[in-house]
């Protein structure tokens, strides 16, 4: 069995060594144009020479969560693409939203701005039942976050295309139900896979459905939102802030408006992070699955885009 490894932005040599550990019949080897025909690739962004010299590839493994990279790819018709389940960026995720969302509800920002200024100030405590939290999308990241953000008593909704169940959740699914689910949430929170449907879904009329007070926070594919509708809608008080992660150009521009307007916070596109050993373990399990003929979970359906 052949494994090539092809990581735009990371070196490949850690993630060899590591699949070398847990595929040691394997001949596994850095991608290089022209390269000897493979059994499966562990890709990141790879180029489109790779997939276009690689048509007996059996499984494509992304080392992320999000395959809308991928699926802009020729891919051959029988190659599976392949995503990771969790590898450790759910608790990530669930860190970071309850990060974001208890400094904003305390108003933990007011307070850091006052500090700066020399002054001793007070807020008045506000109520968890004004603060809903809806959460777009319900994979494994979207119901890890939903089960955090309820150990704090907020209440929680939940948003996907299919019905789901999740304990302590408030559940809507598909169109139908979107914009009760908008309507119902006062804090937003976007883990929506990036597909042709969900492409600028948080935008001018779907932000204007949520609570007064409404808060955005965006950490799935900067796609997702149209950029330019986000400052005008807070700068006349329709929303309250955002906190985003992801951006339609990253690195963000230095002279992008969201550096300096005083309701966004931005962060570099680090809400959860890929963990090497444990995504590596998760693949070459997922490897082993495959060339025994297994069921193998993480299996993207093309048309889906999920």
């Amino acid at each position: 069995m052949k494994i090539i490894v092809s990581l735009t932005d990371n070196r490949p040599e850690p993630w060899i060594e590591g699949l070398t550990a847990e595929l040691p019949d394997a001949q596994i080897e850095a991608w290089q144009p022209g390269a000897a025909q493979a059994d499966h690739a562990v890709v990141w962004a790879p180029p489109q020479q790779l997939l276009d010299e690689q048509p007996g590839l059996r499984g494509l493994f992304n080392i992320g969560a999000g395959v809308d990279a991928l699926l802009k790819l020729r891919v051959p018709a029988h190659t599976r693409i392949v995503r990771l389940d969790d590898a450790g960026m759910s608790v990530q995720m669930a860190e970071y939203v309850c990060h974001t969302l208890i400094r904003h509800f305390r108003e933990f920002d007011v307070y850091e701005a006052d500090a700066r200024e020399g002054r001793w100030s007070y807020r008045k405590p506000r109520l968890r039942r004004d603060f809903p939290v809806g959460i777009m999308g319900l994979g494994v990241l979207g119901e890890r976050v939903a089960k955090a953000v309820a150990q704090f008593e907020f209440p929680v909704l939940g948003w996907s295309r299919s019905p789901k169940a999740i304990d302590g959740v408030k559940v809507f699914s598909g169109e139908a139900q979107f914009d009760e689910f908008l309507s119902s949430t006062r804090v937003l929170v976007n883990l929506l896979p990036l597909t042709e449907a969900t492409r600028g879904i948080l935008n001018r009329h779907t932000l204007g459905k949520l609570r007064p007070g409404g808060y955005l926070i965006s950490i799935a594919r900067g796609a997702h939102l149209v950029e330019d509708d986000l400052i005008p809608m807070l700068d006349a008080g329709q929303l309250a802030g955002a906190t985003l992660d992801v951006f339609e150009v990253e690195p963000l521009p230095a002279e992008h408006a969201f550096w300096r307007h005083p309701k966004i916070t931005v962060t570099p596109h680090g809400s959860a992070r890929t963990l090497r050993e444990e995504s590596i373990a998760q693949i070459a399990g997922k490897i082993r699955a495959m060339e025994q003929g297994l069921t193998v979970s993480g299996v993207v359906d093309p048309v889906r885009g999920y």
